[in-house]
């Protein structure tokens, strides 16, 4: 049987310390000045001096410049400031990562660091290079955490920070997400500014749990009213319709991965959280003659990002125009397409081989569609697999609203990463 604990641990039994709480609980208690943010800060960085260097999950990490933010955050809660996510100690993806921070950093949060990305010439992305060598998936060191948001999910799967910064232009916050067995958020493709051209990436967010994702939405959005920890909400009275796809018609999943995130889907039917599409005869698009599929999205997502790629451009835009039609057909008989996050588990670090880990993901960079990885339980080998929600386009709030639900049903995801680091 595979040891499901973390690789860098504490005593067992030990009490988690409020650096490795929520989020909510964390800017909560902040708020409330039964803790102050420099105390959150301080514990935070006494946690990554003594974990990361098994993890290697940062690639820099900022003392002093955090401890000067945790100060002005207590002197801000002073002054009769309401800040959603006061004192919150937040790891930011990579080095230029506070570029983008700036409404976190208003909210409240404190950055402590810089999370790794991957170094040159790692295919497609899916190691970290860090502080101390390459980072490792904080439930199997000889597993990768995914990428190109590694440092960011080993951060917060470990317990190091509650809330990590990330970006998404294949799955680059999804796929690390479900590898190190925690909550990864995109956003709508373009509803916020990105550097990107092609107009692929858009900002996400890794968290522990899903109203600390929730949380971070509210701020990139623009509500910043607080959130105080509460239980999952309940499911609506009428569930919101869901789509079970293994492959989306095309991938290939590795059969154990399908097998974990379907039953997952199963539990979440079974208690009302999504009201299931018939899979025995699912309903066909007026635009096909078979249950729904997608074209492989990879042809038209090499020609925008990778210069070797030389598809033709028709191509590119008949990929594109089929599977945004399909999608829009989709969402206009149901809520909720819910697949695999990644085909296949976590692999080693020697590299992932002749498979893409994205199959599952980048058709919705090409599409826009906003989109979460949750847990869905652990593999044969001891790594966890992600369940992945896709809503329509600008529907945040509700892929938050199911996915905070399921979490009342799967969860609690990482209680024994909590606990145990």
């Amino acid at each position: 049987m595979p040891d499901r604990s973390p690789t860098t641990s504490e005593e067992p039994g030990s009490q988690p310390p409020i650096s490795a709480r929520s989020a909510v609980s964390i800017a909560s208690a902040v708020r409330a000045g039964t803790v102050r943010a420099v105390d959150v800060t301080t514990d935070a960085l006494d946690r990554i001096e003594r974990l990361d260097r098994a993890l290697s999950a940062f690639a820099e990490v900022w003392d002093e410049r955090a401890l000067q933010c945790a100060r002005e955050v207590d002197a801000r809660i002073d002054a009769g400031e309401h800040l959603p996510l006061a004192g919150v100690p937040i790891g930011v993806k990579g080095r230029h990562g506070l570029r983008t921070a700036g409404p976190l950093l208003a909210a409240g949060c404190v950055p402590v660091g810089a999370t790794s990305v991957p170094g040159p010439g790692t295919p497609w992305q899916t190691w970290g290079a860090g502080r101390y060598g390459r980072t490792v998936n904080p439930w199997r060191r000889d597993r990768t955490p995914g990428g190109s948001s590694a440092g960011s999910a080993a951060a917060v799967g470990a317990g190091l920070v509650p809330l990590a910064t990330g970006n998404d232009g294949a799955g680059s916050v999804r796929i690390p997400a479900a590898w190190c067995g925690v909550v990864g958020l995109k956003a709508t493709n373009g509803r916020f500014p990105t550097a990107d051209p092609t107009g692929l990436m858009a900002p996400g967010v890794l968290t522990r749990r899903v109203a600390d994702a929730a949380a971070y939405w509210g701020v990139m959005a623009g509500d910043t009213r607080p959130r105080t920890p509460e239980p999952a909400i309940p499911p609506e009275p009428a569930a919101p319709t869901a789509l079970w796809s293994p492959d989306l018609g095309f991938a290939s999943p590795d059969p154990e991965v399908v097998a974990v995130a379907h039953a997952a889907t199963v539990r979440l039917a079974e208690a009302g959280v999504v009201r299931l599409v018939d899979t025995e005869h699912p309903f066909r698009l007026v635009d096909t003659e078979h249950p729904f599929r997608l074209e492989d999205p990879a042809p038209a997502w090499l020609a925008l990002r990778s210069p070797e790629a030389d598809p033709s451009p028709m191509a590119t835009v008949h990929i594109r125009a089929v599977n945004d039609r399909r999608l829009a057909a989709l969402f206009d008989r149901t809520r909720l397409l819910l697949t695999p996050t990644a085909p296949t588990p976590p692999h080693g670090h020697e590299g992932p081989g002749d498979r893409y880990s994205t199959a599952l993901t980048w058709a919705f960079n090409l599409s826009g569609h906003p989109a979460i990885s949750i847990p869905a339980g652990f593999g044969p080998d001891g790594c966890p697999v992600g369940l992945h929600l896709v809503a329509a386009h600008g529907r945040e709030a509700s892929l938050l609203a199911v996915a905070e639900a399921a979490e009342g049903v799967l969860g609690p995801w990482t209680a024994a990463t909590c606990t145990r680091i």
